[in-house]
């Protein structure tokens, strides 16, 4: 499926797709800046993010991606939110917002009715996005962030 807005489109497509490939490889970039080595990138399997369990969308603005981000199965009504990601040439736009509610509705198509989704300790921008789009955190907010070794969240979909 292909949605437009102007000379933006949102795109689904495989993990194969060579538009997937700046994004991830930047993120990985993004990762170890802020973690340091690390095998983020490595514990997903490519095949999670097919259809019908999953799928894989990508923003473009005039045919390059600019931001993108994934769902994966977990159980039969649970999908699990992954690589939201906007690259940082075009950061502060709303792309990882507008990815996210296309990554919601998606799961919520697909018969999902919550989403689960983990981020690191050392990306506050993250958190932002997830609590103002109504998620819920699964740890203690009074806790020092960086004394965890990841953020979890959840959200039950709205079916349409």
């Amino acid at each position: 499926m292909t949605r437009c807005d102007r000379t933006r489109e949102l795109r689904w497509v495989g993990a194969a797709d060579p538009l997937v490939r700046p994004l991830l490889d930047e993120l990985a970039r993004e990762y170890e800046t802020r973690y340091g080595p690390n095998d983020e990138m490595g514990n997903t399997d490519p095949a999670d993010f097919e259809p019908p369990d999953g799928g894989l969308v990508l923003l473009l603005e005039d045919e390059g991606a600019v931001a993108g981000g994934g769902f994966r199965r977990i159980d039969e009504s649970t999908a699990e939110v992954k690589r939201v990601w906007t690259h940082s040439a075009h950061r502060r736009r709303g792309h990882a917002r507008t990815v996210l509610v296309e990554l919601e509705r998606a799961a919520a198509d697909a018969g999902y009715r919550m989403i689960r989704l983990t981020t690191g300790p050392r990306q506050p921008e993250a958190v932002g996005l997830y609590l103002s789009t109504g998620y819920e955190p699964k740890y203690d907010m009074t806790t020092d962030p960086a004394t965890l070794p990841y953020l979890t969240f959840e959200k039950v979909l709205e079916f349409r």
